[in-house]
């Protein structure tokens, strides 16, 4: 399983993406909304970042409106990947971009048919959401596990993101069950590298060097 890193924030972005451990970045409008800038400039100084797939979602919920702004973004670097609502407009959209060469990643996934039917339509990757699902009171494990068992049997050419990640668990439970990418915020990146023996392990070594001076 690799790492997007799910943010719009340039230096969290540039923090991640010189640790060396994620392969792209997701956004959505909420996470470009916080950073108050353009919207396109910002996906361009982002390509600028990250040698890897950078999701950018459009706005419009029509099919016309929504190849409009996928042609717009996805001119903006090769690595733009153009998010699409799991809609039937979405849908129709995705064939369209399809057949145009402009990758797709179809976002609001909750279920394991709308992940079929996105791959169907042509989506390079869907992205179902744990956490929302979790939300309501369903186990988005199982639906992400339903998900990859499908994608497997039926040898689907699309990638599986875990997406609406909250915490490491999440993470760990993504990798056993076979999802392709999990997008993370870089609060719940960083919390993968910590580990109380971690700590405690390294401030014995230095409490040992002291006492040696």
């Amino acid at each position: 399983m690799r790492f997007f890193l799910d943010s719009a924030n340039t230096e969290e972005i540039s923090r991640a993406w010189d640790m060396g451990v994620i392969a792209g970045v997701t956004t959505n409008p909420s996470l470009v909304a916080r950073e108050k800038e353009d919207f396109h400039t910002l996906i361009h100084k982002i390509a600028g970042i990250v040698d890897g797939p950078i999701s950018a979602e459009v706005i419009a919920l029509d099919y016309e409106g929504m190849l409009q702004e996928a042609r717009r973004l996805s001119d903006i670097h090769p690595n733009i990947v153009v998010k699409i609502p799991m809609t039937l407009d979405g849908l129709k959209a995705v064939k369209t971009l399809r057949e145009e060469d402009i990758q797709t990643n179809v976002t609001l996934v909750f279920s394991p048919v709308q992940a079929l039917m996105a791959a169907r339509a042509g989506a390079a990757y869907v992205s179902p959401f744990l956490g929302r699902l979790d939300d309501i009171g369903e186990i988005g494990m199982n639906v992400l596990a339903d998900i990859c068992e499908i994608f497997e049997v039926h040898d689907l050419d699309c990638g599986v993101i875990a997406a609406s990640i909250r915490h490491p668990v999440h993470v760990l439970e993504a990798a056993k069950i076979g999802a392709d990418f999990a997008t993370i915020p870089f609060g719940v990146l960083s919390k993968l590298s910590e580990h109380p023996l971690t700590s405690a392990g390294i401030n014995k070594f230095l409490d040992d060097w002291k006492k040696l001076s």
